[in-house]
Order: structure tokens, then sequence, then C-alpha cells
């Protein structure tokens, strides 16, 4: 369906850029991307995208509004203080862009929907705040072939990567997956939570910032992906910097004995409750 005079006056800024055009915005109209959290990450990653045209918004979330999120969760406000943040999102996207179409899930995800929720999506955003979460989002991506831009953030730096681990560099070899770069689950306490290690509240709209450009460039095929490298960034020095990230034959999930060969409970065990 071509863009109506409206969507071509919004997006004007779009069009006229050689690597998007009126075909690109179109593409972006048609996409379908899925936003695994509505906190400090997601709220700029759900922004921006909202902005940008993304045709649907899938935003994933089980967790309310408070207080204390509203120093860094932007696209929340007071009057949604303990209502559903899918909610909150919702209403902040239709009043920034009603050419949107937003599906919500107020639940967490787990090894029983993982499968048939991330099927149903173009490109994901890992907007979450837990090891347990990504390592189940990443490797549900893998079995189900969807590009993972994953965010995380600390107290004054983040960093981002791109994963599509079914696919191979130019050297030949699988790309990278999440469990490549970071190995076993991390024992639990091991990095503490925002809540207890407190976060500088620009920070994540940085990072968050990033990864919806990430998402716009997988799904127009422009530009140079992140998969197989991870931009780290700190703030307090204002530096950025970039390492390449390598296959690892002995992973378990894409590794020359691979040991996970789908999604199921026993794999992910150590999923506290309050996860989403």
């Amino acid at each position: 369906m071509a863009l109506s005079p409206e969507e071509v006056e919004r997006y004007a800024r779009h069009i006229v850029l050689p690597e998007v055009g009126g075909p690109g915005q179109q593409k972006l109209s048609n996409a379908r991307v899925l936003v695994i959290g509505a906190g400090g990450l997601g709220a700029p990653v759900l922004q921006y995208l909202a902005a940008a045209g993304i045709g649907t918004l899938g935003i994933m979330d089980h967790d309310i509004v408070s207080l204390s999120n509203l120093q860094r969760q932007i696209i929340h406000t007071m009057h949604f203080i303990g209502k559903l943040k899918v909610d909150s999102a919702e209403h902040f996207i239709e009043d920034l862009n009603p050419h949107v179409h937003v599906e919500k899930f107020a639940t967490r995800i787990t090894p029983h929907n993982a499968m048939d929720l991330i099927g149903k999506f173009d490109v994901i955003a890992d907007c979450c705040d837990n090891f347990n979460t990504r390592f189940l989002v990443a490797d549900a991506c893998y079995f189900a072939k969807k590009p993972l831009v994953s965010a995380a953030v600390g107290q004054f730096d983040g960093q981002i990567s791109t994963y599509k681990p079914w696919l191979k560099n130019a050297a030949g070899r699988p790309f990278p997956t999440y469990r490549c770069f970071i190995g076993d689950l991390p024992e639990p306490g091991m990095f503490p939570a925002c809540e207890t290690a407190g976060i500088l509240g620009a920070l994540p709209g940085i990072l968050g910032s990033m990864q919806a450009m990430e998402v716009i460039k997988e799904l127009l095929d422009i530009g140079e992906s992140l998969a197989g490298r991870i931009l780290m960034y700190d703030a307090l020095m204002a530096r950025f910097f970039e390492t390449s990230l390598s296959w690892n034959p002995e992973n378990p999930l894409t590794g020359n004995s691979p040991s996970i060969t789908k999604i199921d409970q026993h794999n992910y065990a150590l999923m506290p409750k309050g996860a989403f």
C-alpha cells in the first residue's frame, strides 16, 4: 500500500535519504518489531521506532509504572503510575504516531511462549534487565532465525551488539551468539540491579537510541551490521570502544557439539519469577 500524503510529509526527512527513500519507508511501515521490556532501554527504542513509522510494534512487559521509573523511562508519565507499562507505552505511541499498530503482551517471556511470540516478528530488540531473560531471548531468536539487537547498561556504561548466529561472516564462520559473548549464565547477584547499584538516567536513553538505529538498519539492510562486533560506551570518559566477537566452537548452542537443540524449561530453570 502506498504512503498517504500525511505519511509522505511525516517521513519526509527519511524519504529524501538515498538509503531509505519511499521504498525504504514502506519497508518500515510493513515491518514488525518486538521490544522486550518497556523500561529504561525499551522507552527510547519504542519512541524512536514509533517515530520512524514501524508498522507494528510488539511491546512485552509484565510490570507496572512506578515513580522511580520516571527518572529514565521517558515514555511513561505520572498519570500512568500503578498502571501497566504496556498500556502506558501504547498511549504514548498512539499520541505520537497513529499510523503505528501496537500489540501488547503484559506477561513475561518464558520457555513456553518464546518461540511463538518471537516467530511473529521480523526483528527483536532485547531491552530486558536480567541475564536469564537475555539468554532465553537470544536462544529463541537463533532457533527462529530472527535478528536480535541487544543492549545492556550499568551505572555509567553500556554495550550493544546484534546477533545473527544462523548466518556466516565473510570468512565463512558462523556469526557469534550471545552465549559466545557471555559464556555461562552468571551467578545471581554477580551483577547488581539498578535498584541497588543505581544508574544515570540519560545512559539508557543513549543505548536505547542506538538500539533503535540498529533495528532500522537491519530492516532496511543498510550500513554495516553490529553482528560480530560489540560497541561499548563509557559515559564518564565520553568514549566509545569497539571489539570483535568471535564464534566459540564450544558454545552449547551453535558449537561443534551443541547440547541445546530446542527451547525447553530445563535449559532455563534458573529464571526468576519476576523476570520478564
